[in-house]
């Protein structure tokens, strides 16, 4: 229990909190509370302890009718949203941010699509500024320009290459500390030695738009590489004599799995395949382009034209017909919802793989003995309805 001189503005009573470890979850999955004041967890409990809590003023009690409180949701890669691309630097982040927080989530990875070496590092410091301003962003991730043209998607070919020392140097140096995340392929000359110097900086690297086979996959996952980027999309498939990316990341315990989970870019009984291969290790994102929240038409996406049609967005063909699928309009409350309704997640399960595991991917989890909500610990979280819907949100800014 809070001490005496503390004061509870908000209460929200009869939910099941949707954090911590599955032991802990269970042990405390029936009739919860959870308070806060000033934007911090004050106290957690079970029955009716809550009603014994000094409240201030203003304080509001809510009943949370059998709903969910779950950590607000983390997007580990995210382009951008409401017209605006994490390439349009600050003049764009605000509306890429607040349609995100509209969704549920309180902090993302500032996505960048390929580009030129110069083109990135300009990108890239400009993000590192907005980054240090702004909490909502938690990093930067560039994909590429180190990635195959043979599994290429929605990234020009004429700025993919082979990492050099001085371009990784470059990109380390231009991102200021900010860098969370960077994706490559492993088969291209000079891959490994890059993979070494960017997780000695710090940064995960991410297995992505690569031609390499398992064993490729593998040798970049034993030097030091951690995360499948949006698995299924931008690589080989899985052969029965071909095993390929996908479960060299599956064998390999300490990688977490990128999944797109829109229903377009992976099909639910994939997901559910990758799921159960991996459990505990999927990470949900959105992949999002400046397109979400928005109607469809036309948008462009580094320097590629694209159309949405449906909320499916791809790019637009030399003839202008639609090609291949070129990032989503997901959001993660869309991702957590379909999680449990499709592939078959626990609620638990779900959130955790929109919360605990993304940062735990990029290094950054700070929570209390796997609590996000832990007392002590920021008040950013979201009252959910049976079906995983957002019902109200409390989100800095």
């Amino acid at each position: 229990m809070p001490a005496a001189a503390d004061a509870a503005e908000l209460v929200i009573h009869d939910t099941v909190v949707l954090d911590g470890e599955p032991s802990r979850f269970r042990a405390s999955s029936a009739d919860t509370w959870i308070a806060v004041t000033g934007g911090e967890v004050i106290a957690r409990g079970r029955g009716a302890g809550w009603k014994d809590l000094p409240a201030s003023p203003d304080a509001r009690i809510i009943d949370g009718a059998a709903g969910y409180v779950a950590p607000a949701y983390v997007d580990i890669h995210c382009h951008g949203a409401g017209g605006a691309s994490a390439e349009d630097g600050r003049a764009g982040l605000e509306q890429i941010l607040a349609v995100h927080r509209a969704h549920g989530t309180r902090g993302l990875a500032l996505s960048y699509v390929s580009d030129t070496i110069d083109g990135l590092c300009r990108a890239l410091a400009e993000g590192a500024d907005a980054a240090r301003e702004r909490p909502g962003v938690i990093g930067l991730h560039a994909e590429g320009p180190f990635l195959s043209r043979d599994f290429k998607g929605a990234h020009a070919p004429e700025v993919l290459t082979a990492p050099t020392p001085d371009a990784v140097e470059r990109i380390i140096t231009a991102a200021d500390g900010r860098l969370v995340q960077i994706t490559l392929a492993p088969e291209l000359p000079g891959a490994l030695d890059a993979i070494a110097r960017f997780t000695s900086a710090g940064v995960r690297v991410a297995i992505g738009h690569t031609a390499a086979d398992y064993a490729q996959t593998a040798a970049a996952f034993d030097v030091g590489a951690s995360i499948l980027t949006h698995a299924f999309n931008g690589m080989p498939g899985i052969h029965h004599r071909a095993p390929g990316p996908i479960l060299a990341a599956v064998e390999a315990a300490h990688v977490s799995l990128e999944l797109i989970n829109d229903g377009v870019h992976v099909s639910g009984p994939a997901a559910r395949m990758l799921s159960d291969l991996a459990p505990g290790r999927i990470v949900l994102i959105t992949d999002a382009m400046s397109a979400t929240g928005m109607s469809d038409g036309r948008y462009e996406l580094g320097s590629l034209p694209v159309v949405v049609e449906d909320s499916v967005a791809r790019l637009v063909t030399a003839d202008g017909s639609p090609g291949s699928i070129a990032g989503s309009t997901l959001t993660m409350e869309e991702a957590v919802k379909r999680a449990v309704a499709e592939v078959g997640l626990s609620s638990f399960e779900a959130v955790r793989a929109a919360t605990s595991v993304p940062l735990r991917a990029l290094g950054l989890d700070s929570s209390v003995d796997g609590e996000l909500l832990a007392v002590g610990m920021p008040a950013e979280f979201l009252l959910l309805d049976p079906d995983m819907g957002i019902r109200e949100s409390w989100i800095a800014g």
